[in-house]
C-alpha cells in the first residue's frame, strides 16, 4: 500500500519492538502465557484463559511502547502498605507514548451481547494510522508486521483481525495480538506503567507543544489485581491519579514549564479526590461526564532544560491510594 512507501527517517517502532514480539511468544511457558491463532494471527493470551504474572506484564508494558521505553519493577513512595511499583522511562516519551503505548484506536465488530470491543494500543497504530494524531506527530511507520495491546476479556473474532490486517497493511499471519485483562497480573501491571504515557496525553490536550518534550520518566504504586472489572479499574486508575509521579524535561520558556507544572496534575480536575471508582459510580458509568483532566499523575515536575530551573506540582494521596487497593466492589 503507498502509505508505507516513505518510511519516517525517526526510529521505526515496529522494528524495535519486533525482538520484543518474538521473546514474548518464545518464553510464554515460563511466563505463563496462552499462544493460539486466530484468524491466522497470533493472539497471546495474559490472563483470560492463562495467568500470566507481574513479569509478563512487564514486558508488555514494554513491547506497547514500541520498544522504545524501560520497565522495571521495584519500591516507590507511596502507602507503607504497598511499597512496590512501575518505573517507565524513555528516551523519546512522545514517540514512545503518542505514537505506540497511547489507547487510541477503538476496535469492535458486532453488537449486543456477543460484540467484541477494545482499545487498541502498541506499535502497530503507527501503521494503520487511523488516528489524526499521527498527522500532528507527523510519523509514519513501515513493516510487514505488526503488534498491538488490547485490555480484553474475549478473544478477537476473525473478522476484526481482518481488519487490522487490512488497516496494517500486512497479512494476517504477520499480525501479533496481546490481550491482558484489566484484573489481571499482567493487566494490572501494564496499565500503571501508562503512568508516564497519561501526562504525555494530557500534556498534549492542554496545548503544550509535544515537540518541546525531550525526556522523561515516571512511577506509580502496583496495586493488587484480582476481583472484577470495576474494582480493578479503580485501583488502576488510582494508583496513577493518587500515587503516580512523573518528571518531565522539555524545552522553552521558565514561565511555560512553571505553569504546565501546575496544570497537568490530576489535582487540578474538578473530580480529583474521590477514589475513581466511585467517581465512576457517581458518573453512572459514562466515562464522558468524568472530567478528561482528571487523567494524569499526582505529582509532576517539569524541568526546563534552557535555564536548569524545575517546577513542581501535585501532591501524592497516599490515603486515598490505601482506601481504593483495599476497596472490592
Amino acid at each position: 500500500m503507498t502509505k508505507h512507501n516513505t518510511p519516517d527517517p525517526r526510529p521505526s517502532l515496529a522494528a524495535l519492538s519486533a525482538p520484543l514480539v518474538e521473546r514474548l511468544v518464545a518464553d510464554s511457558p515460563m511466563l505463563r502465557l496462552g499462544i493460539e491463532r486466530v484468524g491466522g494471527a497470533c493472539v497471546v493470551d495474559a490472563g483470560i484463559g492463562h495467568p500470566g504474572g507481574l513479569e509478563a506484564g512487564r514486558r508488555i508494558a514494554e513491547l506497547c511502547m514500541g520498544g522504545l521505553g524501560r520497565v522495571t519493577l521495584g519500591p516507590v513512595p507511596g502507602p507503607p502498605s504497598w511499597p512496590f511499583g512501575v518505573t517507565v522511562h524513555s528516551a523519546q516519551p512522545v514517540l514512545a507514548c503518542l505514537g505506540s503505548q497511547y489507547a487510541g484506536w477503538s476496535l469492535s465488530h458486532g453488537s449486543g451481547k456477543g460484540a467484541f470491543f477494545a482499545l487498541g494500543s502498541g506499535p502497530g497504530r503507527a501503521l494503520a494510522r487511523q488516528e489524526p494524531l499521527f498527522d500532528e506527530l507527523a510519523y509514519r511507520d513501515a513493516a510487514d508486521a505488526a503488534a498491538f495491546v488490547m485490555e480484553a476479556t474475549a478473544l478477537p473474532p476473525a473478522e476484526l483481525v481482518a481488519h487490522i490486517a487490512t488497516a496494517c497493511g500486512i497479512a494476517a499471519d504477520r499480525l501479533t495480538l496481546v490481550l491482558t485483562p484489566t484484573q489481571s497480573l499482567a493487566g494490572t501491571t501494564q496499565v500503571v506503567a501508562r503512568v508516564l504515557e497519561v501526562a504525555l496525553h494530557k500534556l498534549h490536550a492542554l496545548g503544550f507543544p509535544i515537540a518541546r518534550v525531550v525526556d522523561g520518566i515516571g512511577m506509580a504504586p502496583l496495586p493488587p489485581p484480582g476481583g472484577k472489572f470495576l474494582t480493578a479499574m479503580g485501583r488502576t486508575n488510582d494508583a496513577i491519579l493518587y500515587g503516580g509521579t512523573v518528571h518531565l524535561h522539555v524545552t522553552g520558556p521558565d514561565d511555560e514549564a512553571e505553569d504546565l507544572a501546575q496544570r497537568l496534575p490530576s489535582s487540578a480536575s474538578r473530580d480529583h479526590g474521590r477514589p475513581f471508582a466511585e467517581i465512576f459510580a457517581a458518573a453512572k458509568g459514562d466515562f464522558y461526564a468524568i472530567d478528561s483532566m482528571l487523567f494524569s499523575p499526582a505529582r509532576v515536575t517539569v524541568t526546563a532544560l534552557d535555564s536548569g530551573r524545575s517546577f513542581h506540582g501535585g501532591t501524592l494521596a497516599p490515603d486515598l491510594v490505601e482506601r481504593s487497593f483495599r476497596d472490592v466492589r
